[in-house]
């Protein structure tokens, strides 16, 4: 789900390409260091990732790929879902020569990630787990209402101008992706809790108290999960990473480091 309206003053074009499979993907890489992976939310784009991208690319390579009909990145015949997506993901770890990665995911993005964890567990070094549900039972009160009367034409003004000005499909485009996404965001996630007990890698769950994700959910994941930190930001939303980005960075930064 989205996680941010950035202004779409603010959209740079500086990134890089690579084909997988046929589809032109978009990626930045900023810094040096142990390889991090960015992993954005629904309907956002590399740009979401600012505030951390910088902090993390001064003790890390970070790269910021933009999934299927996010960005820079067109669109793919069929569904859009998160088994496809982790394989989109494997794809471009393997075309850009990364034999493993710490991997951070935002909403959608903490799915992807984590299905990559699952099916793949020799990539992902840690693994950052960004105010996500794992399933729909963990979502606070507010998500299903508000996802449910979610549309394409009453989306927020700053979602459908980013997609029109950067979309290789052009804005006409923009609701049948919409739809797509919509359709994953009010379904089930296809992951149990107990499929957790096969991630191997070191895991932060990061939640904001007035987020997506319920506190007895976040405390079931840890329960779960072999290796786990568990950070609640307090005073912060879905949207933590912008509204709170000295603590998530922190945070983040401690986790990968340590």
């Amino acid at each position: 789900m989205e996680t941010t309206a950035a202004d779409p003053a603010t959209i740079r074009d500086a990134g890089n390409f690579v084909d997988l499979n046929g589809v032109r993907t978009y990626y930045e890489v900023h810094g040096s260091g142990d390889p991090v992976i960015l992993l954005h939310g629904g309907m956002c784009t590399a740009e979401s990732w600012d505030a951390q991208t910088s902090a993390l690319a001064e003790q890390h390579e970070v790269y910021v790929p933009e999934r299927f009909g996010h960005g820079r990145t067109p669109d793919i015949q069929g569904p859009i879902t998160y088994e496809n997506m982790a394989g989109h993901t494997i794809a471009f770890m393997e075309a850009v020569g990364l034999d493993s990665a710490h991997v951070a995911g935002w909403s959608d993005g903490a799915l992807v990630g984590l299905l990559v964890a699952m099916r793949r567990p020799s990539l992902v070094r840690k693994l950052v787990l960004i105010d996500q549900f794992v399933t729909l039972d963990g979502a606070t009160s507010w998500y299903r209402p508000f996802v449910t009367s979610m549309t394409a034409d009453k989306a927020p003004p700053a979602m459908a101008e980013r997609y029109a000005s950067l979309s290789p499909d052009g804005p006409g485009h923009f609701p049948v992706v919409f739809e797509k996404l919509h359709r994953i965001w009010a379904a089930d996630t296809g992951v149990e809790v107990a499929d957790l007990a096969h991630v191997s890698a070191a895991t932060l769950i990061l939640a904001a108290d007035g987020g997506a994700i319920t506190l007895e959910h976040a405390a079931d994941l840890r329960r779960a999960l072999p290796a786990v930190q568990v950070a609640i930001v307090p005073g912060a939303t879905h949207g933590l990473c912008i509204e709170k980005p000295h603590i998530v960075n922190k945070l983040m930064t401690d986790f990968l480091s340590g």
